[in-house]
């Protein structure tokens, strides 16, 4: 016979090993193992930059990178933010108190003014509000978020954000992470490596009436390739006969032409059309402020008896927004830039400054595309210069890419993206050099 205290015993410890067994089961469930949380890929971008670091040559070259360098290779601190940033810290009442959560005042409106022209009729019938973001790809996130919470056509296919193919890598991303369905309009012909204007117009005229349309302002990225401003007119005319919304992204105001109010042109003129878009900021590339993460986003409504509350209205929404993903923008990039907008001096010098990165980067494309020709490399060349801004799509396979990479030590995207910035007169004719020879292996 067993006695009570045993039985008691052994009661106790088979509650101890279910109890065990279930917390273990639990935890499996719970547990972010490989199943769950697969390993993500490695960014391609920045992936090319750690195996850039890792190389060891002497005569390495770095064509991937997304930031201008001077003709030694060197990041360069433009003088005008040198003086800004002299004349911030000179100030005693400077402080590293939250700005609110729509950012600093004097900086936005100053964007505003930067991006739509002073005279702009949005900005006279305050049919226009902005708010300070996290560099270019914060103000493309918050646009994001905000049409995939608010945006409600009437047919259910339109909500679609038509994007470039090619685009930007991380807009794939960005607007997959809220849910919002992606769909191409196609923007590079690889025959002609110019843009293929057809295509666009073709895929936006089949596209839902109240589709999302992402354009690049100025200087698209990854091709260089621009619409001219008469396929910009037909592109609005089109688009606003179907009733589609615009979203702009521009990220190189004044760096793509040296001329800011140029490269601002397509934004002014859809806004002239009356259309209610949004718009994409961003003044790492202009200004050099790659690491303040300094940018604004806009939303413009088209003119009508209530566009003025409508502003209000979608500034709340996107101030909510703001407040629970970032609470309060970053302080200091934003100073920097609003002190050089709001001063007519800094401003002139900025321009000027501008216009030594533009004429650079021109001058290596006209160096470059020289190059190849007195090498007599095969294939025409003539969209090196014919394109415009930080990059160019050189038209060379992954196969050539990874062979030049190997063989030379020049190391650029695997799509043959290139940013000329990387280019120098100390530099150039290697990579002529190395391309001629990588053309002819492989033609």
């Amino acid at each position: 016979m067993v006695s009570s205290s045993t039985s008691s015993d052994a009661q106790s410890r088979l509650q101890q090993i279910t109890s065990h067994m279930s917390t273990t089961n639990a935890m499996k469930a719970t547990s972010f193992g490989a199943s769950v949380v697969p390993q993500a890929p490695e960014d391609p971008l920045f992936g090319l930059m750690a195996a850039f670091r890792r190389d060891t040559a002497s005569n390495k070259v770095d064509l991937g990178i997304g930031a201008y360098r001077d003709n030694n290779a060197k990041p360069w601190v433009l003088p005008v933010v040198k003086k800004a940033d002299d004349l911030l810290r000179q100030d005693p009442n400077l402080n590293h108190e939250y700005l609110p959560i729509a950012g600093l005042a004097d900086f936005t409106t100053a964007s505003q003014k930067l991006i739509f022209g002073a005279d702009s009729p949005a900005l006279k019938e305050n049919r226009a509000v902005a708010l300070q973001t996290i560099s270019g790809t914060g103000a493309v996130h918050l646009g994001a978020a905000f049409l995939a919470k608010f945006y409600t056509p009437s047919n259910p296919e339109a909500k679609t954000i038509y994007v470039s193919n090619p685009t930007w890598a991380n807009h794939n991303q960005i607007f997959s992470n809220v849910k919002l369905p992606i769909k191409n309009y196609p923007y590079f012909s690889a025959e002609t490596k110019g843009l293929d204007f057809k295509g666009m117009i073709q895929t936006i005229e089949q596209a839902p009436e109240g589709s999302v349309v992402l354009l690049h302002a100025c200087a698209h990225n990854p091709t260089g390739v621009d619409p001219t401003q008469d396929q910009w007119k037909e592109v609005a005319s089109l688009m606003k006969s179907k009733s589609q919304f615009p979203f702009f992204d521009c990220a190189y105001q004044g760096f793509a032409s040296g001329d800011l109010n140029k490269d601002a042109w397509a934004i002014r003129y859809f806004v002239e059309q009356g259309f209610e878009m949004f718009v994409a900021q961003s003044y790492a590339k202009n200004f050099g402020l790659y690491g303040e993460r300094a940018g604004c986003f806009h939303f413009v409504t088209g003119p009508s008896s209530d566009a003025a509350d409508t502003a209000v209205r979608v500034g709340s929404q996107l101030a909510i927004l703001q407040r629970s993903e970032i609470s309060n923008p970053p302080a200091y990039g934003a100073r920097i830039a609003s002190v050089i907008l709001n001063d007519e001096k800094l401003f002139a010098e900025w321009e000027e400054n501008l216009r030594e990165m533009s004429g650079r980067i021109i001058s290596m494309r006209k160096a470059l595309k020289s190059k190849l020709d007195e090498l007599q490399t095969p294939g025409n060349w003539d969209h090196i210069t014919n394109q415009i801004g930080m990059f160019s799509f050189t038209g060379l396979t992954e196969k050539q890419v990874l062979k030049i990479r190997s063989d030379s030590h020049v190391y650029m995207t695997k799509n043959g993206r290139i940013s000329m910035a990387g280019l120098n007169t100390n530099n150039v004719e290697y990579f002529a050099k190395a391309v001629d020879k990588i053309v002819r292996e492989t033609s």
